[in-house]
């Protein structure tokens, strides 16, 4: 669906018309809280610097704020308000239906985004890091049907999916993030996993932890985990050398290979951890990533 732009008396305030009705009534949208049922409102509402929604009749009007002007990003809200009505056209879901809704999250990784829906997918962690490796989960082995999945990270309800790097997230981010819905929508089978917390290439599901590790497994699992699993990834304790008082780590998901992640580990772990147990810990380091 192709729109016209229309200039406002509010420099702030653009409309975009569309050729037909695309609501009955009018909405107004200015917190992610109002946009549960209405995925444009979503999507728009991920740029920084949009700050409210309008939807009538046959046109949507989006205000800003100041830290850009139209003419940086008017074709990109365009383009994003065109593909998403190409996905949704009714624009308004109906709660009675218990919709499928399915929105994009950047993270701090370029090569990771995170595509969050409003199902539980699974309750624990799967990382695959191939398409071998998804034998079992086969939301996961039709991710990795398309040519740009290289990793699929499911935790909750979110998918974080790592790109081949020769590819653009413009091109292909709004594929996803349709594919993932309508896999949801058919209800098919996500995970064949059973009765699990973590599933990763390194189990230490039967570790037995010592005293000093448990008390590093709690502060990440209240300080830092909620931060990062936002992002989109995963931290996990996977050893402690008593000798060396060095803590290994292991990174997932969108925290896997990210440049800030490592200065997270260092400026922001290691010392959050050298604060709370003084002379117990010397250094964090990361497995991977």
């Amino acid at each position: 669906m192709k729109l016209k732009i229309e200039i406002t008396p509010n420099k702030n305030i653009v409309k975009f018309v569309a050729p037909s009705t695309l609501v009955e009534g009018s909405y107004e949208i200015t917190d992610m809280s109002q946009a549960g049922y209405i995925p444009i409102a979503q999507e728009l509402l991920q740029l920084p610097f949009i700050t409210n929604i309008f939807i009538t009749a046959n046109f949507i009007a989006v205000q800003k704020n100041d830290m850009v002007e139209w003419d940086m990003v008017l074709d990109e809200v365009k383009e994003l308000i065109e593909d998403e009505l190409l996905a949704n056209p009714s624009v308004i879901l109906q709660p009675r239906y218990n919709p499928i809704s399915v929105y994009v999250e950047r993270t701090p990784n370029n090569s990771v985004m995170k595509f969050v829906t409003n199902r539980i997918l699974i309750e624990g962690i799967i990382e695959l890091k191939n398409i071998h490796e998804a034998k079992e989960v086969p939301l996961a082995q039709f991710l990795f049907s398309f040519p740009y999945v290289k990793e699929v990270f499911i935790s909750d309800n979110f998918v974080s999916i790592t790109k081949i790097d020769e590819f653009n997230w413009e091109d292909i981010s709004m594929e996803i993030r349709y594919n993932i819905s309508e896999y949801i929508k058919e209800e098919k089978e996500i995970s064949n996993i059973k009765n699990f917390s973590t599933y990763k290439s390194i189990d230490n599901s039967e570790k037995k932890f010592s005293e000093i590790e448990i008390k590093i497994k709690n502060i990440l699992d209240e300080y830092v985990l909620p931060a990062i699993t936002g992002d989109g990834g995963n931290i996990e304790l996977i050893s402690f050398d008593e000798k060396t008082k060095i803590a290994k780590m292991l990174l997932q998901g969108a925290c896997n290979g990210c440049p800030s992640s490592t200065f997270t580990l260092k400026n922001g772990i290691e010392e959050l951890l050298k604060q709370m147990l003084p002379n117990e810990i010397e250094a964090v380091e990361a497995i991977n990533g």
